[in-house]
């Protein structure tokens, strides 16, 4: 059975493991086993109730209740840009226009802005690549909502999520190569460091001041903003189930999209509700999304279930994973 928890310093080399499995471009999972211990850390204060709301990272592991394996990661921050600046580029149409031509023209242009200050952020989900295909992606990204039902009061208004640019068949980023590096001047790996491992300083003191204009940059650039990497297409159409839209917002590395929705707005939480559990036959029942209702001890899987009165029919070894008794208390979640 596969189920969600919340991950600690324990899980370093699970982590790293997965760090390197991810690829280029991932820039929240940096193969930099001091960045991630320090996350993992954050993470169990954060579970804990140590971590003010703001600072909060909450990673959560998928993992197998037979193997023990641990087969995916997620993470849920509790806001960006509370210490440092978020920058993205919004995508924007910049009209001139000449009474003496009669002429005018509209220009698209990246614009730098820093508009996400204060969001939540769902992120960091990546799944080995066997696994990609058996509906644990869903179970792995619906579980972070969950997690942010079970204490909506810890998190923003505005849930936001960036997903991986497009990368070639070279495993290159055209917008890195057409755009962003012309500012940054540094190898992709290493600006893909720094913006884990830094305060994020260079970002400022490097990138540009004025708009870019479109058309002075070459079409693989363009074509490649706000499209989504090949192994990104399967979150963004959860993403978007779940009521996400895009923002106009773009990543300044790699051009990936920037998703948002209000928190109420979500389909999940939206459809979640509180029941009693009952241990016992679920026969004639269906599958559903469960979890527990305490943060500190978080817990969520997919199994079937029989919803009836208020209560919720689980089996023995449900129960067992969730680490839940009869009387307690589950949040139930349908399919979306």
């Amino acid at each position: 059975m596969l189920f969600v928890r919340p991950a600690g310093p324990a899980d370093i080399d699970e982590l790293m493991e997965l760090a390197y499995l991810s690829g280029r471009g991932f820039t929240s999972l940096p193969e930099d086993r001091p960045t991630l211990a320090s996350r993992l850390a954050l993470s169990e204060q954060s579970f804990g109730g140590q971590a003010a709301p703001a600072d909060a990272w909450y990673v959560i592991m998928l993992e197998d209740s037979d193997t023990g394996r641990i087969q995916g990661v997620a993470g849920v921050k509790g806001a960006v840009g509370q210490h440092r600046p978020h920058y993205s580029f919004r995508v924007m149409t910049l009209a001139q226009y000449s009474s003496a031509t009669n002429t005018r023209f509209d220009h698209n242009a990246l614009v730098l802005v820093n508009e996400c200050s204060g969001c939540s952020e769902v992120g960091s989900l990546f799944l080995r690549p066997g696994k990609r295909q058996s509906g644990a992606g869903s179970l792995l990204a619906r579980s972070r909502y969950m997690l942010i039902g079970t204490a909506p009061d810890r998190f923003a208004s505005t849930i936001m999520a960036e997903l991986r640019g497009w990368f070639d068949e070279m495993d290159n980023s055209p917008f890195w190569d057409g755009i962003a590096s012309k500012f940054f001047r540094l190898p992709f790996e290493e600006a893909d460091r720094m913006i884990t491992s830094t305060d994020g300083q260079f970002i400022l003191d490097l990138a540009p001041r004025h708009p870019i204009y479109l058309e002075l940059v070459d079409k693989a650039a363009r074509d490649a903003i706000g499209a989504v990497h090949r192994h990104g297409v399967a979150a963004l159409r959860m993403l978007e189930k779940e009521g996400f839209t895009r923002s106009g917002l773009i990543d300044i590395f790699d051009g990936g999209p920037t998703m948002t929705c209000p928190l109420g707005n979500i389909a999940t939480i939206r459809g979640a509700e509180q029941c009693s559990v009952r241990i016992g036959d679920t026969a004639g029942g269906e599958e559903m999304l469960l979890s527990t209702t305490d943060i500190a001890r978080f817990r969520a899987l997919r199994t079937e279930a029989r919803r009836e009165d208020g209560q919720i029919w689980i089996s023995q070894d449900c129960s067992r994973v969730l680490g839940v008794s009869e009387g307690e208390r589950l949040q139930v979640s349908g399919a979306i």
